[in-house]
């Protein structure tokens, strides 16, 4: 069994222990690394090279939003999900603007994490619906007030089926959703994505969903 590496990084021992208890009892799952800030985060991310980086936003030296840019630039492979007291859509915006592939509060734990490291795995953007709506919604508005919006990729480029996953996408169905709300497998929408990718030149669901926006191709009917 390939396991799932993961950084832990907190400038709280005992968090970075409970989540190290819990992620340790998974098979598949196994912790190569913990740092307390975001710099030391992102010199062992280099080190040692993790699937997925568990980062607080608070922390000192560099916090967890700056980290994660500098993670990404350096290993775009790594999933960054962000674990944090912090809710306001402008830090939410912020963090996915880095490159994080999940956000969830420390109030959730347990089972919830160990769920969110595997969907992250298979591609999927992680966050709570109500969130999304909200924070696509912020991201339209900012895109709006943009004054050099990016010119739209033909539409022609996307199939109609990929339009309709991407829609979906937008209003934060995952991978899984989406194939059973259009009664295909999860593999056929994996497939769409990359076609979509290719199509705006793009490399996530993020930012797939914001080039959309800011070109044209959705729009906030297509949020639901």
């Amino acid at each position: 069994m390939k396991k799932t590496t993961i950084l832990l990084a907190d400038d709280h021992p005992l968090m970075r222990q409970a989540l190290r208890d819990i992620l340790e009892k998974e098979p598949d799952l196994e912790v190569v690394g913990e740092a307390g800030d975001g710099a030391e985060a992102v010199e062992m991310t280099t080190r040692v090279n993790p699937d997925v980086v568990i980062m607080d936003i608070s922390m000192p030296v560099m916090n967890g939003v700056e980290a994660t840019a500098q993670i990404k630039a350096a290993s775009p492979l790594t999933c960054v999900l962000i674990l944090t007291v912090h809710t306001d859509i402008n830090t939410i915006f912020s963090i996915l603007q880095a490159g994080a592939s999940g956000y969830l509060v420390k109030s959730i734990f347990g089972p919830e994490v160990i769920r969110t490291i595997r969907t992250l795995m298979d591609g999927d953007l992680v966050l709570a619906p109500s969130v999304s709506q909200e924070l696509l919604k912020y991201a339209l508005r900012h895109v709006e007030e943009d004054a050099k919006p990016a010119p739209p990729p033909p539409r022609e480029k996307i199939s109609p089926k990929g339009m309709e996953i991407l829609s979906l996408a937008a209003r934060g169905l995952s991978n899984k959703e989406i194939g059973s709300r259009l009664g295909i497998s999860e593999a056929t929408v994996k497939g769409h994505f990359v076609e979509i990718f290719g199509a705006l030149n793009v490399h996530s669901r993020t930012e797939a969903v914001f080039i959309s926006l800011k070109s044209g191709l959705l729009s906030l009917d297509d949020l639901g």
